[in-house]
């Protein structure tokens, strides 16, 4: 790998980081009543979300959507598989419950994210189009129907958001 290629991985991850950090600060200013810093989080974190589309372009990382299927599943599979397990235990072992519930929330939801990109891979094209639900605490997601309660976290399924 080149140096720039390095460095664009770097930059895709850091503006990728300010994106959603900045998505966060906003949806905190809103709550705490200061429309105007609002504002200019998400204004920032859409240029923050620019940037790093144009260093995920420049890396040629987005191929066909099969391509695109199977590098997510990849990704999905490592997650669940060998990233979060260890971090469930390190946070368990330093009683840091806020880390461990957030990570076991993510490695829940990594393997249905899993299954459905394989389930995708294998009907891509020939499918009916459904809507997905998407639990707002943990992030579970569901196709079809959405779900009394999230067979993850245990939020009532009316809160989930519908994606189309």
């Amino acid at each position: 790998m080149s140096n720039t290629e390095k460095y664009l991985k770097e930059a895709f991850a850091g503006e990728s980081q300010a994106n959603r950090t900045y998505t966060a600060f906003a949806s905190k200013a809103d709550k705490e009543g200061y429309p105007q810093a609002a504002r200019l989080f998400r204004a920032a974190a859409k240029a923050e979300e620019i940037h790093a589309s144009n260093h995920l372009r420049a890396l040629n990382a987005v191929k066909s959507t099969k391509e695109n299927i199977q590098t997510a599943l990849l990704g999905e599979n490592h997650e669940w598989e060998e990233m979060y397990p260890g971090m469930i235990e390190t946070a368990k072992a330093e009683g840091k419950k806020d880390a461990e519930m957030s990570f076991h929330y993510a490695n829940e939801v990594e393997k249905v994210h899993s299954k459905l990109y394989q389930k995708l891979l294998g009907s891509l094209g020939s499918g009916e189009a459904c809507p997905y639900y998407v639990c707002p605490y943990c992030g579970n997601t569901i196709e079809k129907e959405v779900p009394a309660v999230c067979q993850v976290c245990g939020a009532k399924g009316e809160l989930f958001l519908k994606i189309e």
